[in-house]
């Protein structure tokens, strides 16, 4: 019998991260993608909040570098005519003209950032009871065949390998099924999000919603939050 087919297989890089144990073991330093959804700045609670997050994760690992996109800051190509054009061309592998080219470079690079991500951080505001669109336009641009996801005709199947991803929603009011605003009416901000991570090869996803962002809550909704985050971020 040939030795080396007694051997394991090696692991990939999800099974070792997926370790917790095993970070600290880690040669390279750990590589968070943090993507911010808010064009708010300072005043974006959901930045607020990833924040807090990051914050608290890198204290407690400090070997790790920081990718941070904020879908507003980043220029995104519009997902048009010449970005749909890339988009079957680049799955039937044909040539293409030089504004097909220049919108799927960017998309290669976007999704390179994607590839190298040990960890994804995502701020996440409700938007008339989903997400901003611009988020849509960063999901739309990097959902690739053969980049972040397979089909063969009959099946799909994940091609990135980030064991774990967290999602912190902000939300201005209060959702609970005997309130003017039950979750499963108003709620479409946080399946479709958890979906497409599922979707595009994160296994394990983690969600903390905080409610009440405004009006007299707020304050203590915040304070509250941030010390979730942060509890959070160490078992991340």
């Amino acid at each position: 019998m040939n030795p080396v087919a007694q051997l394991p297989p090696r692991p990939s890089r999800r099974d070792i991260l997926n370790d917790d144990a095993s970070l600290e073991s880690v040669s390279r330093p750990i590589h968070l993608l943090r993507i911010d959804a808010s064009p708010r700045a300072s005043k974006s609670n959901s930045i607020a909040l990833t924040d807090a997050f990051v914050t608290a994760y890198t204290d407690a690992l400090p070997a790790i570098t920081v990718d941070v996109m904020n879908v507003w800051d980043e220029k995104l190509p519009e997902f048009d005519n010449a970005a749909i054009d890339a988009k079957y061309k680049g799955v039937a592998g044909s040539a293409m003209n030089e504004a097909e080219t220049v919108v799927w470079n960017r998309i290669q690079a976007l999704v390179a950032r994607f590839k190298r991500a040990d960890r994804i951080v995502l701020g996440v505001p409700m938007w008339n009871f989903a997400y901003p669109y611009k988020l849509k336009q960063l999901i739309d641009l990097v959902s690739q065949r053969n980049m972040l996801f397979t089909y063969d005709g009959e099946r799909f199947g994940p091609l990135l390998e980030t064991p774990r991803a967290m999602v912190i929603y902000t939300r201005g009011q209060e959702y609970k099924e005997d309130l003017p605003t039950p979750p499963s009416r108003f709620d479409h901000q946080s399946g479709y999000v958890e979906f497409w991570l599922h979707f595009i090869g994160v296994p394990d996803v983690r969600a903390l919603a905080v409610e009440n962002t405004w009006g007299n809550k707020a304050e203590a909704s915040m304070r509250a939050a941030r010390e979730g985050v942060a509890a959070l971020a160490k078992e991340f």
